[in-house]
């Protein structure tokens, strides 16, 4: 069975090859207009200016890291090794994230344009551009753990070595795929409150409007938050639910000796889940005039369909029919069980997510509603939705627990981890596709393409918004099994180590008060989010108004503007007006601003996950540890479902109104009071579903890794 592991990392190598002939693809389609490719250079220039300063400061994190934890691993026993594992873990995250949003910059205005030609023609290249993040972070992802396994299994003879010098890898990915969150969503909504509060609001002017100076920062957002950021965060993710489940593997015993299998499965399925993704890019398409949502849905169940039935002949075939976990035997097929129960709990919390943030669906209509009676019964009842949102998810998360652990013990629970994610490329292909599309209905608004292009894009666009909310399903989904599956693999390492159980009792002082101070951290996290959003949205708004108050033409074509309703032709004299402003407002400012601003707000939420764990682990010992990462975890999930779910019930209702709504027999649209109100719910929402939200997924998983890297260093404290 050891020699089929080779099969791993030349299935990464497989994965490469067929994003970079995605990238060719989308390389050579129509670019469109000039101004089209203008505006394409300004926003891919933002972009990679962004990237590149935040790298220049996560470069000077990773070396110090890397130095600290090989003279924390030198001793005997130990292997700095771990340091390399960690920073090629990073880099493999930075560049994933690299890869896909070069791409998404390229496939943007690629997709405007053949919005022209029809919407089949536009899904085809904003997919593509999606498919190419998606099979860069999945093929990273495994030639980053297989190459270092195969090297390290011919270093160690200890099973248990090659696991703990592993998990830097995953330490390294979840290190970057925080900063890469945070720092993109402040980012993307220090930009996007800009553009809508003084925007929409104040001047009354379209989203996405040329003369907004805000415009291109938040297209620019787009990418660095949702392609960068997601990219990471879905990579860490995937990387954290695979060691996970090897460290787990390394403990189980056949016939009285330990099972290597169990070890080289996670790395196995994840390497056929990416040959099954790449089937599932093949099952997307549309025909004019059809549903995309359709098509969508095709790849993501039909490639499901494939892995549910690829996963049951792997683990059938190569695990023992009986093994020992914990005392109490436990069968393959349980393990298979326990591995498609993870996948179907990350598609329900999906479709209950698509239930709360849905246009046109209850929760979202009660808020429109609400909004008839100004911004604060608006606020309210999101609140109140983000919310109630909480309860099915957690309850899903809870039975999904419960039936893999009966299935197969701690093992099953990290299976079901892994099955949620052994799709990842699909996934997050149809994911990153939501970004492209939302990128083109701003390129195609500030080109002045015509009316059937913005609308073609819209649509993208609004199935974009349900492809994510199921993406969002399988993050918390993920984040909570994955956060659990780490925790038992730190729990196990340090019972290897003392030979003893570890008590993790509430009765316990320590773990009581660890339990506390874990609950609290999501709090402090999302409290550091928010408020670093607000100053850098600040400086935005404050910008884009001294913009339209100090440059004579973009005053005048506001003024001009606010004569006419929309699509109505104005006269020569206004148009003259209206044409001298364009190119006139100053977009570098704004995106200097949001590039400063997330750069300089993103390290101290980064630097509390990071280190908290291991003040509390060095100081108060492992059981302590293990009472943070209990409270961490349930805290962190619930916030996540409710910021995330709030937010995107927020933004949609915001959708609703600007389309036209009917309340209490009088219609409401754009500009109106209702439509303020609504504006103002979904700049509160923003930094909820798309900053400190996705960014507690992080925190949970980063935290559990970051205690498993160093519990061989703590296993004795306390005793």
């Amino acid at each position: 069975m050891s020699e089929m592991m080779i099969w791993v990392p030349i299935s990464g190598f497989v994965a490469l090859a067929f994003a970079f002939w995605k990238t060719g693809w989308v390389n050579k389609q129509d670019e469109g207009s000039d101004k089209m490719k203008a505006i394409g250079k300004h926003i891919a220039d933002g972009a990679m200016a962004f990237l590149k300063a935040e790298y220049r400061v996560l470069a000077i994190f990773i070396v110090a890291v890397a130095v600290l934890l090989g003279i924390a691993n030198s001793g005997e026993g130990k292997s700095p090794l771990v340091a390399a594992s960690f920073v090629v873990g990073a880099l493999a995250s930075g560049l994933a994230g690299f890869l896909g949003m070069r791409v998404a910059t390229k496939a943007n205005y690629r997709t405007s344009q053949a919005a022209r030609t029809g919407l089949a023609k536009a899904l085809g290249v904003a997919f593509a551009g999606g498919s190419v993040m998606g099979l860069s972070v999945v093929g990273l992802g495994v030639i980053g753990l297989g190459g270092l396994f195969l090297i390290y299994r011919e270093i160690f003879t200890d099973m248990s070595m090659v696991m703990s010098v592993l998990s830097g890898f995953s330490l390294g990915a979840s290190s970057i795929a925080l900063f890469a969150r945070v720092g993109g969503g402040i980012y993307t909504k220090a930009a996007d409150v800009g553009a809508d509060l003084v925007g929409k609001v104040e001047a009354g002017i379209p989203e996405d409007h040329p003369l907004n100076p805000a415009t291109i920062a938040d297209n620019v957002g787009d990418n660095v938050g949702d392609v960068a950021g997601m990219g990471a965060d879905l990579f860490e993710s995937y990387v954290g639910s695979i060691v996970g489940s090897m460290v787990l593997g390394a403990t189980i015993m056949v016939s009285g000796a330990l099972a290597p299998e169990f070890v080289f499965l996670p790395l196995l399925i994840a390497a056929a889940g990416i040959i099954v993704s790449i089937i599932g890019t093949f099952m997307v398409s549309v025909k004019e005039g059809g549903d995309p949502q359709k098509g969508l849905n095709i790849g993501e169940f039909g490639s499901s369909g494939i892995m549910v039935v690829v996963m049951f002949f792997m683990i059938t075939m190569m695990l023992p029919a009986t093994f020992t976990l914990g005392g109490v035997e436990y069968t393959s097929f349980g393990v298979f069980l326990a591995s498609t129960i993870g996948l179907a709990a990350g598609l329900g919390i999906g479709f209950v997510t698509e239930h709360y943030t849905g246009t046109n669906k209850g929760p979202v209509n009660s808020i429109v509603n609400q909004s008839a009676t100004g911004a604060a019964t608006n606020l309210i009842a999101g609140l109140g939705v983000g919310m109630q949102s909480t309860a099915i998810p957690v309850l899903i998360i809870a039975a999904s627990i419960m039936t893999a652990f009966e299935f197969a013990g701690l093992y099953g629970i990290a299976m079901a981890a892994l099955g949620m994610l052994a799709n990842t490329g699909m996934q997050l292909a149809i994911d990153a596709y939501g970004p492209i599309s939302d990128n083109a209905g701003g390129i195609a608004e500030m080109a002045q393409m015509p009316p059937e292009v913005r609308q073609r894009t819209d649509k993208l666009d609004a199935v974009g918004n349900t492809t994510a909310a199921v993406g969002k399903g399988f993050a918390i989904g993920s984040a909570a099994l994955t956060a659990l599956a780490l925790f038992a693999a730190f729990r196990t390492t340090i019972e290897s180590i003392r030979g003893e159980t570890l008590s993790i009792n509430i009765t316990d002082a320590s773990v009581m008060a660890g339990l506390f101070v874990g609950g609290m951290l999501p709090f402090v996290f999302s409290s550091m989010a928010m408020g670093a959003v607000g100053r850098a949205a600040m400086a935005m708004i404050e910008e884009v108004r001294r913009q339209f108050k100090t440059i004579p033409e973009l005053a005048a074509a506001l003024v001009v503007m606010k004569k006419y309703k929309e699509g109505q032709e104005m006269s020569v004299e206004d148009q003259k007006t209206f044409d001298d402003a364009d190119g006139k407002a100053e977009y570098g400012k704004c995106v200097t601003i949001s590039t400063e601003a997330a750069i300089k707000e993103m390290m101290m939420p980064g630097l509390l996950a990071i280190l908290t764990p291991v003040v509390v682990g060095y100081i108060f010992g492992a059981e302590a540890l293990g009472g943070l990462l209990a409270g961490v975890t349930v805290t962190g999930v619930l916030m996540a479902i409710f910021q995330s779910n709030a937010g995107g019930a927020w933004d949609n209702a915001k959708k609703m109104v600007e389309n036209g709504v009917e309340i209490n027999g009088i219609k409401y649209g754009k500009g109106s009071e209702v439509h303020k109100a609504a504006v103002v719910g979904d700049t509160v929402g923003d930094p909820f579903k798309d900053t400190s939200g996705p960014s507690l997924n992080i925190l949970i998983k980063l935290m559990s890794v970051v205690s498993l890297v160093i519990a061989p260093l703590i296993a004795t404290i306390g005793l």
